[in-house]
Parts: structure tokens; C-alpha cells; sequence
């Protein structure tokens, strides 16, 4: 991935609150480069309850950003849901 690629697709990522509503809060992180083998970026989505979990994953404009533009460049993935 290059930096411009990099850069385009973490500022759409951002972008992902104002269309979904269920987002209580939203952070998205860039790994500082620190040490090899981490991954290059965490987002971090808090919605209310399961209900909005589902809404939020399944949203059709977070559907098409995943689709579009970060799958093409996605090398590894994490993921995990908590309560808290």
C-alpha cells in the first residue's frame, strides 16, 4: 500500500460517523511504527447495544467502504466485540 493509498482510505474510514447513526463514539488510530509485525491501524466503534452493533455492521455505506476500499488493501484483520 502506498502512503496515498494509506492516507485516502484512513480519511474515508473517518468519515464513517456521520452516516451511521448508531455510533456513540468512533476512533480510528494509526499504528506509530514502533515495532515490526503490529498492525497499521485500530478502530475502536462503541454503539449502545447489540441492536446498534448489528446496524453499525451491517450498514450499507460501512458495507461499501469495507467492499471498496479497505478489503483491496487489507492484508490481516482483527476483530473482537465486547460488553462493557
Amino acid at each position: 500500500m502506498t502512503p496515498e493509498q494509506r492516507a485516502a482510505t484512513i480519511a474515508q474510514i473517518r468519515t464513517l460517523p456521520r452516516d451511521v447513526p448508531e455510533l456513540r463514539s468512533y476512533t480510528v488510530e494509526e499504528n506509530i511504527g514502533s515495532d515490526d509485525g503490529n498492525y497499521d491501524l485500530a478502530i475502536v466503534a462503541e454503539v449502545d447495544d447489540l441492536d446498534a452493533y448489528a446496524a453499525y455492521r451491517d450498514n450499507a455505506i460501512h458495507q461499501a467502504l469495507i467492499r471498496d476500499a479497505i478489503r483491496p488493501l487489507l492484508e490481516q484483520r482483527a476483530a473482537l466485540q465486547v460488553s462493557g
